[in-house]
């Protein structure tokens, strides 16, 4: 039986049927005019047409579509009037992350779309409330004995779990779904660093939980919202409970669950323990008396999507372009043999080939392939393009990693060297980084991710140790190539089966 909303979607295509018939008559003798590259656009219904038939690649698409656009920025039309503009124009990026920042917050679509899931956490709120998060966040971020702690977790998680699965797997020679461990590893990581709970996901086992599985169910329905071809419709779903809907409403019934229970038994144990040592960012949290539970639910959950989803979407994509690209193993490989092989903090920092490919593998595919904001006044963007108060306003890192004015005519190589510059007397390679509004993949302005650091820091440490000792080595055949995907967060469709291989580094 057809869900309510499918029967919705069909009616109002019943009803413009005939204006969409005049208007490809209209179009049609008029098809010198338009760029056959960009969407067509009707009456009533916009380019729903063209958004429904590339809905499995969305961000495929649009990049597509802002290659073809002489300023890097197109609105584009939903139906029933609804337009949102896409722009890879980095001096629009800058206008709405920095130089007009208030005009440009989440914005009540968003935050509303959003709210079931992850509640009025930072990632999905504005204002003053916004700014008591970051105040609060950012001093955390900048601790010392945080970064240490950050260290020893991650240090413990590689050796005691990773290290473990990854020798198990060579020596049966069995293939593995690299996203997934990838995707434990870090929920592990960032419960243990935010929450100071150990939930063990990375075990021999690789048994399911019914967290992660409802957190990915979440993730997946509720950035869905956001990229419907009929802007609301979740709406109506949500309001006669079917379909996608009712699913995230299990989904995110399980999370809240989840996170509620972290949050009372960090109060517990802080409560027993005066002397209680507070290293993880929740009991920093908690020290600040006048916090509501709610309040501390919502964080907890924009945590672990911050720390599960981003770093282990970034390695997945890493792991795959170096399986492809043996020089730039060998060069990696070549750096890690140069440091000790138990590394502190200033030696990680100094692996400077691998982070500009990790850098140049982010480009290519961003964790975070979009993000929008809601204009919060009529404006016109630096390229000229009118914003009417309400309209959606998106950035788009994927898109901007494949234009030419801004990467160059090889912008689709992966070159960790367009990062690099060596030194003319001594030799030595020194990183460039790029302006972050032509590369905004860890944000820009005031909203600039908190956590790049730490994140920088985690993924280098699983690249020293498992390059150290094994090579990846994709299950598909030579030729295989993987699809980007993304809901809040981008994967890769259908995991990544590799095989493990023991590195012989005597040869």
């Amino acid at each position: 039986m057809f869900e309510i909303g499918v029967l919705v979607s069909w009616l109002i295509l019943l009803i413009i049927i005939p204006l969409f018939t005049f208007s490809f008559f209209i179009n049609f003798t008029s098809s010198s005019t338009i760029n056959s590259k960009l969407p067509r656009c009707y009456p009533l219904i916009g380019s729903y047409f063209d958004i429904v038939a590339n809905r499995g690649r969305m961000n495929q698409w649009m990049a597509e579509v802002l290659r073809h656009c002489p300023t890097g920025t197109y609105a584009l039309r939903r139906p029933f009037g609804y337009r949102q503009i896409f722009t890879a124009n980095p001096a629009n990026v800058q206008h709405i992350l920095k130089s007009q920042f208030s005009l440009y917050p989440k914005g009540e679509m968003f935050r509303i779309s959003l709210t079931d899931f992850l509640g009025s956490g930072i990632f999905n709120t504005d204002g003053d409330n916004w700014k008591f998060q970051r105040q609060i966040s950012s001093h955390e971020f900048n601790t010392k004995s945080l970064r240490k702690f950050v260290e020893e977790v991650v240090t413990t998680e590689v050796s005691d779990r990773l290290i473990p699965i990854l020798n198990s797997t060579a020596e049966m020679n069995s293939v593995l779904d690299l996203q997934d461990i990838l995707q434990r590893f870090a929920f592990d990581n960032i419960c243990k660093i935010a929450f100071g709970f150990d939930p063990e996901y990375l075990s021999p086992s690789l048994q399911e939980a019914e967290f992660a599985t409802a957190f990915e169910e979440a993730t997946k329905l509720s950035g869905e919202r956001l990229s419907s071809a009929i802007p609301n419709l979740w709406r109506i779903k949500r309001y006669l409970n079917i379909g996608s809907e009712k699913n995230l409403k299990i989904a995110n019934s399980k999370v809240q669950e989840f996170a509620k229970n972290i949050v009372r038994q960090k109060r517990q144990d802080l409560e027993k323990k005066s002397s209680f040592e507070v290293t993880d960012l929740l009991s920093r949290f908690i020290n600040y008396d006048h916090l509501e539970e709610n309040w501390l639910i919502d964080i907890v959950v924009s945590f672990i999507l911050a720390g599960r989803d981003t770093t282990s979407a970034a390695l997945t994509w890493f792991f795959w372009l170096i399986s492809c690209h043996p020089k730039v193993e060998e060069e990696i490989v070549k750096e890690i043999l140069g440091i000790p092989d138990k590394p502190v903090y200033s030696d990680i920092k100094e692996m400077t080939y691998t982070h500009a490919a990790l850098c140049e593998s982010m480009r290519l595919y961003p964790p975070v392939p979009t993000d929008s904001k809601q204009a919060a006044s009529d404006d016109i963007l630096p390229d000229g393009t009118v914003v009417k108060k309400g309209e959606r306003v998106t950035y788009h890192p994927y898109a901007m990693a494949r234009m030419q004015n801004l990467w160059g005519s090889d912008w689709m190589e992966f070159k960790p060297e367009r990062w690099l510059e060596r030194d003319s007397i001594n030799g030595k390679l020194s990183f460039v980084p790029k302006d972050s509004y032509t590369y905004p993949v860890f944000q820009a302005g005031p909203r600039i991710c908190l956590g790049k650091e730490m994140a920088f820091l985690q993924m280098k440490m699983i690249v020293f140790e498992t390059l150290r000792g094994f090579r990846v080595v994709p299950a598909h055949e030579n030729g295989f190539e993987p699809v980007f995907i993304s809901y809040l967060t981008a994967k890769m469709k259908d995991g990544f089966p590799v095989k493990i291989q023991k590195r012989d580094l005597s040869l």
